[in-house]
C-alpha cells in the first residue's frame, strides 16, 4: 500500500510539474523525492509522469489520481487537526476561508476579537475565491468561509455577513469621473475588466445582468479571478470595471470611483453581499463560538445590514 509521503510527493510534482521546485517545497533533495514517485508507481502499477529534459507532464493515469490524492491529504490533515483539538480542548486550531475583499475589509476586525476572545486557538487562514471555499467546506479542510453568497450547497450553512453593492472604477483623470456617479449606458463601449467564469462567476453572473436590465452589451477585453487585479488593470489604463464598494479602501493609486446611477430599480439588483459560511456537520465548539464573533462583528460592519443568529 502506499504511504502518506508518496502521495503527498506526488502531488508536490503534479502541482509543480518541476521535480527540483517540488523538493524545494517538500524541504528534501531531488533523489529521494524521485524515489518516492518511482515507488508510488511501482506500488499502482502505473506510470504516472511523462518526463524529459524539458518538461515533465502528468500521464492519464496521473490526472486520475490527482484529485483522488488532494482528497486523502485533505482528510489526513483534517483529521489530524480534530484529534489535536480533542486533545488540547481549548486550544484547538479552526481554518478560514476568504476572498481577497474579505480579507481586506472584514478579516481583520475577526481576527482581532478572536485573539482577545479566543487567545488559546489557532486560526489558519487560506485565502480563495467562493466556488473553492464552498469545495474546501464540503470536503471538510475548512471550517468557516468568508465567501459571496453563489450557489447552495448541500451540507453547508449560509448566513448573511455584510451588505455590498457594485461601484464603478474608472482611470485617475477619465471624462466620466465627475464624482455625481456613472450609468451602465455611460460605460456602453468602454474596455470592461471582467471576472473570471470559472473563478469568480457570482461576480460575473451579477454584473452580465446589471449590463443586460440597462440594455448594454459589454466589451470585455482582459478577464481576472480578484477584484484587486482588475483595479490594477483600471490602474494602467486598461480599461474600466465593477467592483464591490468596499474593495474601495484597498484600490491602487490611480483609481477613481463612482457610484452607479440612472437607472430605476437598479439597487435591489445591485446586490454584492458577503456570507459567511460553515458545514452543517460541525461539532466544533471553538468553531462555534468564532461564528457568533463572526456573526456579531458582523453587524457593526459599516455596510453590514442587520445581525443574523444562527
Amino acid at each position: 500500500m502506499f504511504s502518506l509521503i508518496q502521495l503527498e510527493s506526488f502531488v508536490a510534482v503534479a502541482e509543480e510539474l518541476h521535480f527540483g521546485a517540488a523538493a524545494a517545497r517538500l524541504n528534501m533533495t531531488q533523489p529521494p523525492l524521485s524515489r518516492q514517485i518511482q515507488l508510488l508507481e511501482r506500488e499502482l502499477d502505473a506510470q504516472l509522469f511523462e518526463r524529459n529534459s524539458r518538461k515533465v507532464e502528468l500521464t492519464a493515469a496521473g490526472k486520475v489520481l490527482l484529485p483522488a490524492a488532494r482528497r486523502v491529504l485533505d482528510l489526513c490533515s483534517k483529521t489530524s487537526l480534530d484529534v489535536r483539538r480533542v486533545a488540547t480542548g481549548e486550544a484547538g486550531s479552526i481554518v478560514i476561508g476568504y476572498t481577497a475583499i474579505a480579507g481586506q475589509v472584514a478579516l481583520p476586525a475577526i481576527l482581532r476579537k478572536a485573539g482577545a476572545q479566543m487567545p488559546g486557538v489557532s486560526l489558519v487562514l487560506r485565502e480563495a475565491v467562493s466556488v473553492d471555499q464552498l469545495d474546501a467546506l464540503s470536503r471538510g479542510s475548512i471550517d468557516i468561509g468568508l465567501l459571496r453568497p453563489i450557489v447552495a450547497r448541500p451540507g453547508v450553512i449560509t448566513r448573511p455577513f455584510m451588505e455590498d453593492r457594485l461601484v464603478a472604477a474608472l482611470p485617475e483623470g477619465h471624462e466620466l469621473a465627475s464624482g455625481n456617479g456613472v450609468s451602465l449606458r455611460q460605460l456602453d463601449g468602454l474596455p470592461l475588466m471582467m471576472y473570471s467564469t470559472a473563478e469568480a462567476r457570482y461576480f460575473y453572473d451579477l454584473v452580465m445582468r446589471l449590463y443586460e436590465s440597462a440594455g448594454v452589451h459589454p466589451r470585455i477585453t482582459q478577464f481576472a479571478s480578484q477584484a484587486p487585479a482588475l483595479l490594477a488593470f483600471v490602474a494602467a489604463g486598461l480599461g474600466v470595471t465593477l467592483v464591490p464598494a468596499s474593495s474601495r479602501d484597498f484600490a491602487p493609486p490611480g483609481v477613481c470611483f463612482e457610484e452607479l446611477v440612472g437607472q430605476p430599480g437598479l439597487a435591489d439588483l445591485n446586490r454584492a453581499d458577503l456570507d459567511v459560511a460553515w458545514s452543517e456537520s460541525t461539532t466544533n465548539p471553538a468553531v462555534i463560538r468564532l461564528l457568533d464573533i463572526i456573526l456579531e462583528e458582523g453587524s457593526g460592519l459599516a455596510d453590514a445590514g442587520p445581525s443574523h443568529s444562527f
